[in-house]
């Protein structure tokens, strides 16, 4: 449909919507201002990953066109473990991981949004808030009644388990009736109106509404953001070394900045699209770029993503490393450092730099003469190496050593 606000129009045209509750009346609701709507995020570990970041962009969306963004920290829902997408339950984790868990997660928010007192800052707000205090058998009564067993069995989070006869804890199974609680406590409590997310949230988002207008006639609103896939069909955010980390001290800048440069061609427009703030004529502009030139778009997408994650130094320190590394040959500050005193074999070099995975890798890798040492193509595994000396993998991944 052809949206009226300039909220949904951009979201729509920039390729954020999958799915909508109510598409008019979410509409007309954002015509109005202070539509207020949040994400849940789960604190599994101390970084989220670019996975998550569709989300967090969806927030940022939010406030740019006045709205209220709330990213709310599952500090109680992380206690019980979410099924979606899960063969197996996750491991439950004591309140102290949880709690640095959160603090770590934390400053990634404070790149994307502007949090504050004011009627269009972002709230960052924590479940375990309610969920700690909620009296069972009180809670079971009020609002166990209206789940229906039948509907949460069709669910997709819990189909997947039992079609593959995987088990499913009655804990992990009571996670959508805690995260539907969640999304009316946060309308009772700051007016919020939308719950927003991936598509494997749509069962649970759903759920929420009904909650909302079952317990307190509530019009609650869903919208979820698409799977995103790169080119290929492979999951957008995972590499050969894991995953892709928002956090500077689970990944290395210059890391970070690499994923974006090296995206598939064809991903350059659409990324540019859902995860920058580039304005449409300019990103129109760039993924009309063709042969060598949509490095150029690649170099825009990589600085323009790392400036929002992780600042604009970082961003325009990744591209002068770059610069240095490929267009003038030079080694890069900025590249990854192993620091060495003495020698060692060039295969263990290559694993304790993290440019392979494994001494099998390493080996191999060197046998294709894929491995460089200062410029010069090495298949030496047990070369002796040791600093200063530049290690190149391939043609985009580089380390330097140094003494120490």
């Amino acid at each position: 449909m052809a949206y009226k606000s300039e909220y949904l129009s951009t979201l729509d045209r920039r390729g954020y919507i999958h799915q909508l509750t109510d598409a008019e009346a979410i509409d007309a609701r954002a015509m109005k201002p202070g539509l207020t709507a949040y994400v849940g995020f789960d604190l599994t570990g101390p970084s989220l990953h670019v996975g998550h970041l569709l989300s967090i962009m969806m927030l940022r969306r939010l406030q740019q066109f006045g709205g209220k963004p709330i990213a709310l920290m599952g500090g109680g829902t992380t206690k019980v473990g979410d099924p979606s997408g899960k063969d197996t339950a996750r491991q439950l984790l004591d309140e102290a991981t949880i709690a640095a868990n959160k603090a770590s997660i934390k400053r990634v928010f404070e790149r994307f949004l502007t949090f504050g007192d004011g009627p269009g800052d972002a709230l960052m707000l924590d479940n375990a808030e309610w969920l700690d205090k909620l009296n069972y058998i009180e809670f079971l009564r009020d609002y166990g009644r209206h789940f229906s067993v039948n509907r949460m069995l069709s669910m997709d989070s819990v189909k997947l388990r039992l079609d593959r006869e995987q088990p499913l804890s009655f804990i992990e199974f009571n996670y959508m009736v805690l995260q539907s609680y969640d999304f009316v406590e946060l309308n009772r409590r700051h007016a919020c109106v939308m719950q927003m997310g991936g598509s494997d949230q749509w069962g649970n988002i759903t759920m929420g509404t009904d909650l909302g207008r079952r317990v307190a006639g509530a019009e609650l609103f869903g919208l979820t953001t698409p799977l995103i896939t790169n080119a290929d069909g492979s999951k957008m955010g995972k590499t050969a070394s894991g995953a892709v980390w928002l956090n500077s001290d689970a990944l290395a800048d210059w890391d970070y900045w690499q994923f974006w440069r090296n995206v598939d061609d064809r991903d350059v427009g659409r990324f540019l699209r859902l995860f920058t703030d580039m304005p449409d004529e300019e990103i129109a502009r760039l993924e009309a770029l063709q042969g060598a030139e949509i490095n150029d778009a690649k170099v825009a997408l990589a600085n323009a993503a790392t400036a929002l994650c992780r600042g604009i130094e970082a961003a325009a320190a990744c591209e002068a490393t770059a610069r240095a590394t490929f267009a003038e040959g030079g080694a890069g500050e900025g590249l990854p450092q192993l620091v060495v005193s003495g020698t060692l074999a060039l295969a263990d070099a290559l694993v304790a730099s993290g440019l392979a995975a494994s001494k099998g890798e390493a080996r191999r890798k060197l046998s294709e003469n894929a491995v460089r040492v200062n410029g010069a193509v090495v298949a030496d595994p047990n070369l002796l190496v040791g600093a200063p000396a530049k290690l190149s993998l391939g043609k985009k991944k580089h380390a330097l050593l140094v003494a120490g």
